[in-house]
């Protein structure tokens, strides 16, 4: 799947992945000056994170296995038309914590059939589950003079973990972000021989038809949203790639969950430490619940990405991975 923002194009895998909720995110956001808000402050925070739940809303809904009916609306879901609508839901000066999905072109009208689902996607509920978004998972990028360009985030299992049989071998958790109610996301039920909808998401940018980025990070539900925020980072604010890396992101916890429970929390904003009180007290009076340095005990909220950047003008390659975790770069 690809969309154009701002003449690159962005590319991620299908809808059994939540790869496609980076790009609608952008399509919402090019409908707003985000240069001239500046990085990391009240405007730009609070329109980034509510992008950020419209499109997360519409996976928690429409995203499935496409090779399993009913067949997920993906082509309304990444229409500048619709994200124009999606857009005009942003109120300029407050949290909207009953954000749900829309119904894009080439979608019935569903309000009657899923109206228990709205009154049920309302609210949440406290999850001690934040450990959730950063076990498990690894990202490698991997370029050569030749012009190959490698994205990939593998994953699978973790401890505790079901063995099978007698065999050593740790099943895949991924089964528990399956729902069992259709009318949670009827695109997204436990069938036999289904893939769950897996938060792994590699990513690749083109700009005039040569790689431009290539990036990924592990962290669940973080992923596309640190990845957005890098991505922003360096085509907003003109940062080189290791400083999109290293910058200080935040995290919506306003979507549900894909391990666990599936709880969501409406309104609560992870921030970084080097987020100013009057920045953190303003978000608070716009019904944001701020927290400090929350990404898995660090107080860096850079997220693990490790990426790519390929420099045409110079004929080079710039890697750059963030201060998160065991993120390095290898050059020969």
């Amino acid at each position: 799947m690809s969309v154009n923002y701002r003449g690159i194009d962005v590319y991620k895998l299908t809808t059994w992945t939540q790869g496609p909720v980076l790009l609608q995110a952008l399509n919402i956001l090019e409908n707003f000056d985000l240069a001239s808000m500046g990085y990391n402050t009240v405007r730009y925070i609070h329109t980034v994170y509510q992008a950020m739940n419209l499109a997360y809303a519409d996976r928690d809904f429409y995203y499935g296995d496409p090779y399993f009916p009913p067949e997920e609306p993906i082509e309304g879901l990444l229409s500048k038309e619709y994200a124009r609508e999606r857009a005009a839901l942003i109120h300029p000066k407050r949290n909207n914590p009953q954000i749900r999905h829309g119904r894009p072109p080439g979608v019935e009208d569903d309000r009657n059939l899923f109206k228990k689902i709205f009154d049920n996607l309302v609210g949440g509920i406290r999850s001690d589950s934040d450990e959730s978004f950063f076990r498990g998972t690894t990202s490698i990028q991997a370029a050569d003079k030749e012009g190959w360009v490698v994205s990939v985030t593998p994953s699978g299992g973790w401890i505790p973990a079901v063995i099978a049989g007698e065999t050593g071998v740790g099943m895949s958790q991924r089964m528990q972000s399956f729902v069992l109610d259709p009318e949670q996301n009827p695109y997204n039920v436990l069938e036999p021989g289904k893939r769950p909808r897996v938060t792994l998401t590699p990513s690749m940018a083109l700009k005039d038809g040569r790689p431009f980025l290539s990036f990924a990070m592990q962290g669940g539900d973080a992923q596309d949203q640190m990845l957005l925020q890098f991505f922003l980072n360096i085509v907003e604010f003109g940062m080189n790639v290791q400083q999109a890396a290293e910058a200080d992101n935040f995290l919506s916890y306003q979507m549900h969950q894909s391990f666990g429970d599936h709880a969501k929390e409406p309104g609560r904003l992870g921030v970084n430490e080097s987020v100013n009180d009057y920045t953190r007290e303003q978000l608070r009076k716009m019904g944001y619940w701020v927290e400090v340095g929350l990404w898995g005990g660090y107080e860096n909220t850079s997220g693990p990405i490790n990426a790519i950047y390929f420099n045409w003008e110079n004929g080079t390659m710039q890697g750059g991975s963030s201060s998160h975790g065991d993120d390095y770069g290898i050059a020969w």
